[in-house]
């Protein structure tokens, strides 16, 4: 089974909203709502990865950051090890370079919105993290 290392962002603003970003139709796990972020490559620490991905997607660089979660999942066809760091501070106004649907959303809201499954264990360590 192909395993996949990926970096994942939480990243907050000033009131604490989250960024979500929406996966493209054609992408595994197409459509469905994530914490931005992408694939460790080869040779690459968590932080180089983390913030190259959010550079690429969204034109910000973590600025501060924490470990938040790591998950392990097993899909049918690959085995996910997330990596997720809430990015307190960034620098840059978050775009979204590869066109994807983005919204800031309060952690109260979060269950409204369709994640892959691996991404569901960040929910309730979101909740119990932020007020």
């Amino acid at each position: 089974m192909k395993r996949v290392h990926v970096a994942v962002g939480v990243i907050l603003d000033a009131q604490q909203n989250i960024l979500l970003t929406r996966r493209p139709e054609h992408a595994h796990q197409g459509g469905l709502w994530e914490f931005p972020g992408g694939k460790v490559e080869p040779g690459e620490s968590l932080a180089v990865a983390l913030s190259r991905e959010l550079r690429e997607e969204l034109d910000i660089e973590p600025l501060r950051t924490s470990p938040l979660i790591a998950i392990r999942h097993d899909y049918d066809d690959k085995s996910v090890l997330l990596d997720v760091h809430v990015v307190w501070e960034f620098s840059g106004r978050p775009r979204a370079l590869e066109g994807q649907p983005m919204d800031w959303v309060p952690v109260e809201a979060l269950l409204e919105y369709d994640f892959p499954a691996a991404n569901e264990p960040i929910i309730p360590a979101l909740r119990a993290l932020l007020p």
